[in-house]
């Protein structure tokens, strides 16, 4: 059984290397291009005006709770037990609202993320996909995702997925 794989293999072999000295291999820095795309730049833009949005109104809730706090620990010794078990309860429930609020902040935040990039990926897919078959490439691939890729049998797409985006 061995000896009929290995004689298989073998007869296999030349075809293997056959194939081998067809391909041409691209590999491309795909961050170095999202960095350069003014799509990018917008999406930051945009994330950092809707996150200023979410903390200005966290700032608010905070200090409507601190202010809050601040007055029942001032008043705590004169109130009657009622009052002062009310107060908590809206300072508890305050508190809550903010984290509440948080949490699904930071969820908007992360959709509102996926939604803003995913035109901007599929862009540069398209881009790539395209320089890919212009240029025949049989692979292109994500320059770091390899330990090393030899650059004398690997073209660098790059510079030619941001002319193809007509980046600089």
């Amino acid at each position: 059984m061995f000896r009929n794989v290995l004689v298989t293999v073998l007869l296999l072999l030349p075809f293997g290397v056959f194939a081998q000295e067809s391909l041409k291999i691209a590999y491309v820095n795909s961050e170095e291009i999202l960095m350069a795309m003014p799509e990018t730049a917008a999406m930051r833009a945009e994330l950092e005006k809707y996150s200023n949005q979410i903390d200005s109104e966290l700032k608010i809730m905070e200090d409507e709770l601190s202010k809050k706090y601040t007055a029942y620990m001032q008043q705590a010794d004169t109130l009657a037990e009622s009052i002062k078990t009310h107060r908590m309860q809206d300072i508890q429930d305050l508190r809550q609202r903010a984290e509440t609020y948080n949490q699904g902040a930071q969820q908007e935040f992360a959709k509102k993320r996926q939604d803003l990039f995913t035109p901007i990926q599929q862009k540069l897919l398209d881009a790539i996909k395209a320089v890919g078959e212009e240029n025949g490439y049989t692979y292109v691939l994500e320059q770091g995702a390899f330990l090393y890729i030899s650059t004398t049998s690997a073209t660098n797409a790059t510079p030619l997925i941001k002319k193809k985006l007509g980046l600089q």
